[in-house]
């Protein structure tokens, strides 16, 4: 049987299609990027096809649809895939036509397609860290709020437990800023629930899973670190060695040497959870440093 390789450029809505057979790249039109509009397109192809489709947010449902009917999908990594990332020319056509070809020359760097388990607790640690965000976000504008109207620093610990928040109402702020200070407190408390509920479902998963409970065993590596490294990597056996894990990680330093140059290391910027839990841990009986007192002049 012909040997078919098929590049689909994907949107919300549609996927340009174009079929690369005996040396020539030909268009097939869109499909609509719908489950029976899938299931469609995965009737008309053949087991011994291949699908290339680029790495976007609704990739993972496309490629479950279309593995099991095809002999290969391909999810390519577009940070990888320079000839479209970096083309002159960027059409939905051009690009699904880049992919069909470099899938047909086995050329095209691909990313490793999760579970359906990974991918729900990445969409559960991502929905978790959106929250924190947004917690974050909130609580600054209430610092902002303070500090516009010449409010001087909360004596309690917390400005947002129940001390700060009664020392909060007894502060001498206009009527709209306090409107605007409860607000945002109300936001605050129903962010603190979502969090809360979705911290349960996380520790179920984590109480759940072997290496969870492995990597909490390295200091500063709490429950929501240590699940967060699940989620991003997935499966642990597919690196063939710790060294591949480390890069993939992003915890390995660069090594750059051009000419009779020495080689220069430096980190790299891509710094996973790991990373700021060690900065963020202190080994056990040492107290914080204090912040030093303001200076009078």
């Amino acid at each position: 049987m012909t040997r078919r390789c098929f590049g689909l450029d994907v949107h919300r809505e549609f996927a340009q299609v174009a079929i690369w057979q005996d040396g020539v790249v030909r268009q097939a039109g869109q499909i609509v990027a719908t489950p029976e509009g899938l299931r469609l397109f995965a009737d008309s192809l053949a087991p011994s096809d291949e699908v290339a489709i680029e790495a976007t947010c609704n990739t993972h449902a496309i490629a479950k649809l279309l593995e099991g009917r095809v002999a290969r999908v391909v999810v390519s990594n577009p940070q990888k895939t320079r000839a479209i990332a970096e083309a002159k020319v960027k059409t939905d056509k051009v690009d699904a036509e880049v992919l069909a070809q470099l899938s047909a020359a086995d050329y095209l760097p691909g990313v490793w397609l999760a579970d359906d388990h990974t991918h729900a607790l990445r969409r559960q640690v991502a929905r978790r860290a959106h929250i924190v965000r947004q917690r974050t976000r909130l609580k600054n504008q209430v610092h902002s709020i303070l500090h516009r109207n010449l409010v001087p620093r909360c004596p309690a610990a917390d400005l947002f437990g129940h001390k700060g928040r009664a020392w909060l109402a007894e502060q001498p702020l206009p009527p709209d800023e306090h409107r605007a200070v409860g607000a945002l407190l109300r936001q605050l408390d129903f962010h603190a629930e979502e969090l809360r509920v979705i911290d349960v479902g996380l520790g179920r998963a984590g109480l759940a899973s072997a290496e969870v409970k492995r990597l909490m065993t390295i200091p500063g590596v709490d429950a929501t670190v240590a699940l967060s490294i699940v989620a991003a990597v997935g499966d642990f056996g597919r690196f063939p060695s710790p060294e591949k894990l480390v890069s993939y990680l992003g915890l390995n330093p660069r090594v750059r040497q051009s000419g009779g140059q020495p080689p220069r290391t430096g980190a790299s910027p891509s710094r996973a959870a790991p990373t700021r839990a060690g900065c963020s841990s202190r080994p056990p009986g040492r107290r914080p440093r204090r912040r030093p007192a303001a200076r009078v002049l």
